[in-house]
């Protein structure tokens, strides 16, 4: 009888471990991948460029000459190579921000390259641009505004205004046809931004889901429809800074507007889909309208210090999710000396902190002891999960063994893909992390000491 009660103890214990595991949310190989990359960025030129008294969204009656673009330097190789350094594995070029000025020789209308001087309008710089990243093996992507345009006289969530010539139906079919060209014609794209919204089928809008599918079913769509796999959220700021904790998962829903509505930019330890956060900001902090995303005259003083871009990325990569740098293309058509310059320092800065561990290990458990044989000064601690098989952490403590005691050197909840604990100078001769809180057993993928 005692050894049927332990057979039918053991089978329940399993069934109900078995169970626990099915409820732990874990992402695809695609989120997996754009987790690992870390860094991306993402770049802007257009028209206003050229012409900074613009205003698309008050300017119904003006549209910017496309024989104002002209660049005597444009090299996307420079461009790719300045994301490099900074330690970015992704760009993103906008092929159309809300002006309507396209990047690209596109079938859809004449506002694009095909209508400037650049190349007596033989250019595309989406395909440059592209190809600059495949000879970099960096990672493209691509950002298209369907949510306002300018020149077609289009507002949000992309509504034609009455000072419009076309119809909501024309223009659904150019923002089908546009989307249609980039996103079959360039190859596969890693990462895709919906920005600004998109109206629905179902409200008046495009139907953009099944070019998506059809096109690029395996990209990472940023802000994208709720029944695609791949997702990524916004945190809620264009600073780089996600809130802690911020997990991967969330209960979401979606706005009239066609766009991912998460209530809370935090996420939801016990949510349901696997949508991770990214951080993005332009590496220029200004308070004009454009924001620092796209190139202004005499701005070189906004670029943001070396040690606020190390501190965001603390505060993005350091915080479970990804961080997307705003990067400036001059009038010239490269990126400004003093912005490439900014980010190679930041490249250099992050390897240098975190090139040579003092000690690391991984595994599974809920007690890890890092042992460094001797007294040693250390300010960092990295923790990172073992994603593949979900966030289970909720509860750690990093602890210090120092004049024969443990004494506590920070506690938190989320550790995910990634967790950096930026501490005071200390040294020690023995580090302990335990797991307090998990919804299984915890697979830590690396702990490591600087």
């Amino acid at each position: 009888m005692k050894r049927f009660f332990c057979i039918l103890t053991l089978l329940l214990f399993e069934y109900t471990f078995s169970g626990a595991q099915e409820l732990i949310v874990t992402p695809t190989a695609k989120q997996m991948e754009w987790a690992d990359a870390e860094i991306g960025v993402i770049i802007h030129y257009d028209l206003v460029t050229y012409d900074q008294d613009y205003v698309w969204f008050k300017q119904w009656d003006y549209d910017p000459d496309p024989s104002i673009f002209n660049p005597t330097s444009l090299d996307t190789d420079q461009w790719v190579l300045a994301a490099k350094a900074a330690g970015a594995k992704y760009a993103l070029l906008v092929a159309k921000h809300c002006v309507g000025f396209s990047l690209w020789p596109t079938k859809a209308h004449d506002y694009s390259v095909a209508s400037t001087p650049w190349k007596n309008g033989n250019g595309d710089l989406v395909r440059d641009f592209i190809n600059s990243c495949k000879k970099y093996d960096v990672k493209p992507g691509l950002y298209y505004s369907a949510a306002a345009n300018g020149y077609l006289k289009v507002k949000g969530p992309g509504v034609p205004v009455p000072e419009s010539s076309i119809s909501q139906e024309e223009y659904n079919r150019i923002v089908e046809l546009q989307l249609t060209e980039l996103w079959s014609n360039y190859g596969d794209l890693f990462e895709i931004w919906f920005d600004g919204g998109l109206l629905p089928p179902d409200k008046g809008g495009p139907n953009v889901i099944p070019i998506l599918k059809k096109h690029q079913p395996n990209a990472i769509v940023f802000q994208g429809p709720s029944d695609f796999n791949n997702l990524i959220r916004w945190v809620g700021n264009e600073e780089g800074l996600a809130p802690y904790p911020c997990w991967s998962t969330v209960n979401f829903k979606t706005r009239p507007s066609g766009v991912i509505d998460v209530s809370e930019y935090s996420g939801n330890p016990n949510g349901k889909s696997w949508i991770p956060g990214e951080a993005d900001l332009p590496i220029r902090n200004s308070s004009t309208l454009q924001g620092g995303w796209f190139w202004e005259k005499e701005q070189e003083s906004s670029l943001r210090p070396l040690e606020e871009m190390i501190d965001i990325y603390y505060k993005s990569v350091g915080r479970n999710t990804n961080v997307l740098l705003g990067i400036v293309v001059d009038d010239r058509g490269l990126v400004p000396e003093a912005d490439a310059s900014l980010l190679k320092e930041f490249g250099k800065s992050i390897n240098g902190i975190f090139s040579k561990t003092l000690a690391e290990t991984s595994g599974e458990g809920t007690e890890f002891i890092l042992d460094l044989k001797k007294p040693t000064s250390i300010n960092n601690v990295l923790l990172m999960e073992d994603i593949n098989k979900g966030e289970r952490v909720r509860e750690y403590t990093v602890e210090a063994f120092k004049n024969d005691q443990w004494i506590t050197l920070c506690k938190g909840e989320l550790i995910g893909h990634k967790r950096l604990e930026r501490i005071e100078n200390i040294s020690v001769s023995k580090i302990r992390i335990s797991i307090n809180k998990s919804i299984a057993k915890p697979l830590m993928k690396k702990i490591a000491l600087y």
